[in-house]
């Protein structure tokens, strides 16, 4: 396998997460694991959330890849699982760090697509609100109203 497949795997695997992540969020995580997923919604400062347990569910996949691919030759499985891997990362510094604030060693930033995201994200928090179920990417119109500020 040669660099270019390589990196392809890794951004498939980044970008085919986000559509499990929705996936996930909407029917497992406001479904049947509700119990596991509500005290997220509520913002009370706690460091440990029952929530966090998706982050263990979430990297049990790619820890399999990783280790099944590194065990033949680093194949697509290892490739694919780098790209989960990369996409908890990127999870976990956006949603936990800098939306939440969860450790406090990121500050909030002027990027147009990470407010329109943040503010997608914190939209999805409010009560009754059953909308914006994706982590990295949010609704096309939160981008447009962002895009479209004078500041």
């Amino acid at each position: 396998m040669d660099i270019i497949d390589s990196i392809l795997l890794v951004l498939a695997g980044f970008i085919f997460m986000e559509f499990i992540a929705w996936f996930t969020h909407k029917y497992v995580m406001h479904g049947f694991l509700w119990i596991l997923h509500k005290d997220h919604h509520i913002r009370d400062g706690r460091k440990l959330e029952l929530n966090d347990w998706f982050a263990l569910f979430f990297s049990v996949p790619s820890i399999l890849l990783i280790y099944i691919g590194s065990t033949h030759s680093l194949d697509y499985r290892f490739w694919l699982g780098i790209g989960i891997m990369f996409y908890g990362l990127a999870y976990f510094m956006f949603h936990d760090i800098y939306v939440h604030q969860r450790i406090p060693i990121l500050k909030k930033h002027t990027n147009r697509y990470l407010r329109a995201t943040m503010k997608a994200h914190l939209d999805h928090h409010k009560p009754n609100v059953q909308s914006n179920f994706g982590f990295l990417l949010a609704p096309l119109h939160y981008y447009v109203s962002e895009f479209n500020r004078k500041n």
